[in-house]
């Protein structure tokens, strides 16, 4: 033991001092150090206090002077025990909490509430500042208040990462509350509790009487004392001179909390470890919100990296496209025109056939990009899967049983219903291959309403389509990817890997989202999401008629797209069905032809070009001849935002379309040819 310690210890044990307890601790009332030996041999006590380095643990009188000065607080105040044993602990506050009157006010919330805690700025003797978490107990002799017991510690740098975490992360600021108390014991050399605070009983449970004397592993898990942890714990501090460790510890009840342990050695004079000194601190809601933490930041990574690759995506499904329409479009014109060839007309069904499979792989690729054209309707959910049950079991097999339940009263939800058909068609093989040996395949559609958001989830009502089975499941680490693009469970050549990002796709685009659950050997459940459908909203109805034929009304009609794959292809679409056609390969250049032939009835505008987009382009023809109709071709769904007001009001050509498609189109507008006399014939090509 240290001389000047000694020396105040002995003066601290005589005479008219604040205790008559072990290093001025024995008059705490209810916050009582316990030994198993009571009487003048207090070393064991003192150790414990000497060896804590981390806290500034230290006793002032009842007026609020400094009476005992341990070494953590000489570490991090900077003050030797002569320099501030007798002075008023109100020096280590700042003036405007000493002009506040916070020291006393201190001070008199312990000694009315039994404990007084807080964090705020305290000063060294050098005047720099350091952020404290202190504790202060009153210490009472009977009902005298003869004193306090102050522990604090410097949370500077916590602090600091805090704020700095907070900064760097404003989506998802966590606040980590201070720890509100500390379990204070010391151990044997072999690991035997030898002294318990209140703190420790508080934290976990046991009283004083029932714990010391035990060892300290009954702490621990089970496993974790089987694999030989506290002894492990306990030979780094002896070793390293400190222990420091997070984990799962064990209280009285049973329960477990998340703790923050340090352990360090005791040595005496000789060097030799006499005992160990151990701090627990509980911070499972710290830890929860780390957690919580690492959960956002995956979130936020997995949102960040499905929008790169839809965007990624996007781009490429688009630019397919335009080089699928002007395939399918000149080949369904040349299987107008040329008569039956036995030996050429199955060649060009067969490449009809697989440009028509190219443009259900970019209308997958468009659905997982949430850019696919879609066209919302009022969708009578049992209806429209009814209306499948004979195709879903023809495509399924004998020796699956499909099960069918609705509730009775559904209100109609907002999607495409052939879109939708689509994805019920991928959900439904997906389960069929999930089922090797046969089993059941369940297909259920309830109203759910969502009362407040959380992840993916918004509030509102929803129509909620299942589809479910009993066959193999899916670990869920395979559970969480089977949404990303071309990521299949299934073998080489048997999946392209967008079917269940096309089914997330319309969810997100219709306004919902899909919901999967999955157990290996229990089978897999899929919850396709969507909102009720508005009043404004068409019913579903019949699909057009797939015929096409030359039109009785020759319109002239102005065809703008800056490729000009797509636009020779548009053009000898337009010149079959009998119209006059002018050509522009920009909108900048359309605006000019527009403003030169009075005589168009309808302009054909691509979305995507260089210059004037589609909708803008159109928004500048209607400013100038208002009752001029214009139409947008694209396979994106997104329309320029400067021209937000055109996204409802402007009518839409998915790309790529047939000829048929095309005339159809034109038919629904109900255009008619103004009388502009005798009409151009003229042809505008960059």
């Amino acid at each position: 033991m240290r001389p000047a310690l000694a020396s105040r210890h002995r003066q601290l044990s005589s005479g008219n001092n604040l205790t008559a307890g072990p290093f001025g601790l024995g008059g705490i009332r209810h916050n009582k150090l316990t030994t198993q030996q009571d009487g003048p041999d207090d070393s064991r006590y003192r150790l414990l206090v000497e060896s804590i380095t981390d806290y500034a643990i230290y006793m002032l009188d009842a007026t609020g002077h400094v009476t005992s000065w341990n070494p953590g607080a000489e570490r991090f105040k900077g003050y030797a025990a002569g320099e501030v044993l007798g002075t008023h602990f109100s020096r280590f506050y700042t003036p405007e909490d000493r002009e506040a009157g916070r020291p006393l006010l201190a001070l008199a919330a312990a000694s009315k509430a039994g404990r007084f805690e807080a964090e705020g700025w305290r000063l060294r003797k050098d005047g720099t500042r350091f952020w404290a978490h202190v504790v202060i107990d009153p210490i009472r002799r009977g009902n005298e208040l003869i004193g306090f017991a102050k522990i604090t510690r410097d949370l500077t740098e916590r602090r600091a990462a805090e704020k700095a975490l907070r900064q760097s992360e404003e989506q998802f600021r966590i606040l980590v509350g201070g720890v509100t108390d500390y379990a204070i014991y010391m151990l044997d050399p072999i690991g035997k509790v030898i002294s318990w605070n209140a703190g420790a009983e508080r934290i976990k449970g046991y009283k004083p009487e029932e714990i010391i004397g035990n060892h300290f592993s009954r702490f621990y898990l089970p496993e974790e004392v089987e694999a030989g942890a506290p002894a492990n714990a306990l030979n780094i501090a002896r070793d390293a001179g400190r222990f420091e460790k997070e984990g799962w510890r064990l209280r009285k009840d049973g329960t477990r909390f998340w703790a923050h342990v340090v352990i360090d050695p005791i040595t005496d004079d000789d060097g030799d470890v006499v005992g160990f000194a151990k701090i627990t601190r509980d911070i499972t809601e710290r830890a929860e919100a780390q957690r919580e933490l690492e959960t956002a930041r995956e979130a936020l990574y997995q949102s960040q990296k499905m929008e790169a690759i839809g965007q990624l995506t996007g781009g490429v499904a688009h630019d397919f496209n335009n080089l699928l329409a002007a395939i399918t479009g000149s080949l369904d014109l040349l299987r107008k025109r040329l008569p039956y060839d036995p030996r050429t007309t199955p060649l060009l069904e067969n490449a009809i056939q697989g440009a028509e499979r190219g443009a259900i792989l970019t209308q997958r690729m468009l659905a997982f990009a949430r850019k696919q054209e879609l066209k919302l309707k009022a969708v009578d959910i049992p209806q429209l899967v009814r209306g499948m049950s004979e195709f879903i079991r023809r495509s399924i097999g004998p020796n699956i049983d499909v099960r069918m339940r609705f509730a009775d009263v559904l209100p109609r939800a907002q999607t495409d219903p052939h879109q939708l058909e689509s994805a019920l068609l991928n959900l439904v093989v997906n389960a069929r291959d999930a089922l090797p040996n046969g089993g059941e395949i369940a297909i259920t559609a309830d109203q759910v309403s969502v009362p407040s958001a959380q992840g993916e989830r918004r509030s509102g009502s929803y129509v909620r389509l299942s589809v479910s089975d009993n066959g193999t499941g899916m670990p869920a680490g395979i559970a969480s990817k089977v949404t990303e693009p071309f990521f299949t469970t299934k073998g080489v050549g048997k999946g392209t890997g967008l079917g269940l990002s096309m089914v997330q796709g319309l969810a997100g685009q219709s306004g919902g989202w899909i919901e999967i659950e999955s157990e290996v050997g229990k089978g897999t459940r899929i919850d396709l999401w969507l909102p009720l459908a508005t009043i404004e909203l068409p019913t579903a109805g019949l699909a057009v008629t797939d015929e096409a034929g030359e039109t009785d009304e020759r319109l002239v009609v102005l065809a703008v797209d800056d490729d000009p794959l797509v636009l020779t292809n548009t053009v000898a679409m337009l010149d079959d069905l009998g119209h006059n056609v002018l050509v522009a390969n920009s909108g900048d250049e359309a605006l000019v032809i527009f403003q030169r032939h009075p005589e168009i009835d309808f302009v054909l505008t691509d979305e995507v070009m260089p210059g004037l987009s589609g909708s803008q382009l159109a928004e500048k023809i209607q400013e100038l001849r208002p009752m001029t109709n214009v139409a947008v071709a694209s396979g994106y769904a997104d329309l320029s935002p400067a021209s937000a007001h055109h996204r409802t009001a402007l009518p839409r050509l998915a790309k790529p379309f047939t000829l048929a498609q095309l005339a159809n189109f034109i038919d629904d507008l109900d255009l008619q040819a103004a009388p502009h006399g005798e009409r151009s014939t003229e042809f505008l090509r960059s």
